[in-house]
């Protein structure tokens, strides 16, 4: 390594090393509600981009889930917005399902409707399999 390199390196062992003291300080439920926040956010920019994934949606929505609930009575000050996400995004996820399919309805005149039963990734996986 290059003088330089090293000098480099040592800065960058320095950094982890005070990140990693910051983490050790921090309240681990902070740190736990805030990547629930940021999971909650993933969901909800892939419900609302032009073509949602809502397989990748729905995991992340059953991943905030098991964050808030597996966790209740732990997550300290953040639990009750936490809650009230996590029932804002399964409500969205429904509201954006029954959007897509009436969607899907209306623009297959000539093709076979989606049974009300069959969910988008339902007929993503039935579309891949064929």
């Amino acid at each position: 390594m290059t003088p330089e390199q090293e000098q480099q390196a040592r800065e960058m062992a320095a950094g982890l090393s005070e990140a990693r003291q910051q983490l050790l300080e921090a309240n681990v439920a902070d740190v736990v509600a805030n990547h629930a926040f940021g999971i909650y956010e993933l969901a909800a920019i892939h419900l609302t981009a032009e073509e949602p994934d809502m397989v990748a949606a729905r995991l992340a929505i059953d991943g905030l889930g098991s964050l808030v609930e597996g966790l209740t009575g732990r997550l300290g000050e953040a639990e009750p917005t936490l809650t009230e996400a996590l029932q804002q995004i399964r409500m969205m996820f429904v509201q954006r399902t029954t959007q897509l399919k009436k969607a899907a309805e209306a623009g297959s005149d000539d093709k076979t409707p989606t049974s009300p039963e069959t969910s988008p990734e339902d007929k993503a996986s039935e579309d891949k399999d064929s």
